[in-house]
């Protein structure tokens, strides 16, 4: 079910892979190298960041930054500040970002110690000191949380977080993206079978499809529109209901109520009501990014109906008008204590049909926390040493 995940994104949302640029402003084909001393590192969304001075020949004093990926993974991961103690004497190998040469992807950090962390490696403390990388999952979760409530309804409260994806090559530079669960099944730098296929390579001509369905003429100029700027991610806000409960990573929170089911996004803090005690929706509901939703259960099937939508992306480019209707079907497996969610959304405005899909959360490796969100990726540091 993971790896039917991967392929998902791929193929559904080519410009997603490898990572939320899609590797447009950095040069994954380069390697740059820096020796210099680490000066601060911000563990943040929707990308955290390394910073380190360089001095060169002359002794001359350059400011230099590398792009890591979220916070929220990084703890997932086992990346802590204390991995980063400021002053030390550290070598980067990133790669160029195309327009500031200031600025890089984090490919490796080599700290004084001799210690290397790889962008997606995972990471736990070593029995003689220091850390020491695993490949593959670093926590073995287990729960001991009762399957239903008393009132008779499977028991989805609590944190859960789908499988990370992460590169086969811990580099960040190739090799596709696999669940984290399976990355002991490939080498180094494998690439696995169908990764990177999209418009373009191998793909059936036809119309584009986005969960399914194409766009009407109004949602094609749309997104033809879609500027990088646009994308709420890089504005601190969650894309949508139906795209950021799994998109890199997160750990998010459900807490049951009697009379509500309160969701809790794991990237940006968004938060959700269900009304479980509402057979409608109400007349005159203000609009908002989160919309209204009502929910009942349908045998062990969770069903949440939401509309009164603000204008936004349901994913980037696709947009959405105020008509997007959105069904979602939980499913909870107490066997594996997988949450599955279906979910449809219809939008006239934009969308000729459906657009569908389903996702899978597991009881999650580490606590929920939406951390603090800054995006600093339009800056461009460089210019930033002349002022």
């Amino acid at each position: 079910m993971a790896l039917a995940l991967v392929f998902f994104l791929v193929l559904i949302f080519p410009t997603l892979a490898p990572a939320h640029h899609g590797g447009s402003e950095y040069d994954l084909g380069k390697t740059v190298e820096f020796k210099g001393k680490l000066t601060h590192v911000e563990l943040i969304n929707p990308h955290s960041w390394i910073y380190f001075d360089v001095v060169d020949n002359d002794g001359k004093v350059s400011h230099h930054r590398c792009e890591m990926r979220s916070v929220h993974v990084l703890r997932r991961s086992g990346w802590t500040k204390e991995n980063f103690p400021v002053g030390q004497q550290i070598t980067v190998e990133g790669s160029p970002n195309r327009t500031d040469p200031n600025s890089c992807y984090l490919q490796t950090i080599v700290a004084a110690d001799g210690t290397r962390m790889d962008r997606y490696g995972q990471y736990i403390k070593a029995s003689q000191g220091g850390i020491q990388e695993v490949r593959g999952p670093i926590v073995a979760t287990k729960t001991n949380r009762p399957l239903r409530r008393p009132s008779g309804e499977p028991n989805i409260s609590g944190d859960w977080a789908p499988v990370q994806l992460v590169m086969v090559n811990p580099k960040g530079t190739g090799g596709g993206l696999v669940p984290l669960d399976q990355l002991p099944e490939y080498k180094p730098g494998e690439r696995p079978a169908g990764a990177g296929r999209g418009r373009g390579r191998g793909a059936p001509a036809g119309p584009r499809l986005y969960g399914g369905t194409e766009l009407t003429a109004a949602g094609e100029k749309a997104a033809g529109d879609f500027k990088r700027e646009d994308n709420p991610r890089f504005h601190c806000e969650t894309t949508s209901i139906v795209f950021d409960w799994t998109f890199d990573g997160p750990v998010n929170r459900i807490t049951q109520n009697k009379d509500t089911i309160m969701l809790e996004y794991g990237q940006f803090g968004l938060k959700r009501t269900i009304f479980m005690n509402l057979k409608e929706h109400p007349h005159g509901v203000k609009p908002s990014r989160t919309g209204h939703s009502i929910g009942h259960w349908e045998g062990e099937t969770l069903v949440v109906d939401t509309v009164g939508f603000l204008p936004g992306f349901l994913n980037t480019p696709v947009p959405n008008s105020d008509q997007l209707h959105v069904v979602e079907r939980f499913v909870l497996d107490p066997n594996k204590m997988a949450l599955t969610r279906g979910y449809t959304a219809e939008d006239a405005v934009y969308l000729k049909g459906k657009y569908s899909g389903s996702d899978t959360i597991l009881v999650a490796d580490a606590p929920y926390n939406p951390g603090k969100c800054k995006e600093l990726n339009f800056i461009d540091y460089s210019k930033e040493q002349k002022r």
